[in-house]
């Protein structure tokens, strides 16, 4: 999932990166690639205990929707790809029947895009964007 994240620097201080989506994350770096480095590991333990306290796991948001919130003016935006998957549960296998043409096409994706290991996490990423935009 792709959370947009924004990150401030004022002087004398290393980038802060706040999660708008995941109340309470934020990370920091000393340069703009370690900040976004650092952010993956506080998605991971901010998940984690969400897992472990049985809350809700946050939707990513686009960043439109923040832009206007004064909390981040003058902030640098980006985007970050935080895998969820390992946070919905153990995993169970199910057959399913697709036409062969869209097989093909979702394998070619899964082929040409590292952001999927593979056709299953594909398909949880396409339910999880499909269950996000029916809020």
């Amino acid at each position: 999932m792709k959370f947009p994240v924004v990150l401030h620097k004022d002087v004398d201080s290393d980038y802060g990166v706040t999660v708008p989506d995941v109340a309470g994350c934020f990370s920091a770096g000393a340069t703009v690639d370690e900040a976004l480095e650092n952010v993956q590991e506080a998605l991971a333990l901010h998940f984690e205990g969400l897992v472990t306290d049985g809350e809700e796991l946050p939707q990513a948001q686009a960043v439109d929707v923040h832009l206007a919130n004064s909390d981040y003016q003058g902030g640098i935006w980006a985007v970050v790809d935080f895998d969820v998957t390992p946070y919905l549960g153990k995993a169970i296998r199910f057959n399913a029947t697709l036409p062969e043409n869209l097989l093909q096409r979702i394998d070619e994706k899964v082929r040409r895009d590292r952001r999927y290991a593979s056709r299953s996490g594909f398909l949880a990423s396409a339910a999880l964007r499909e269950l996000a935009s029916a809020h």
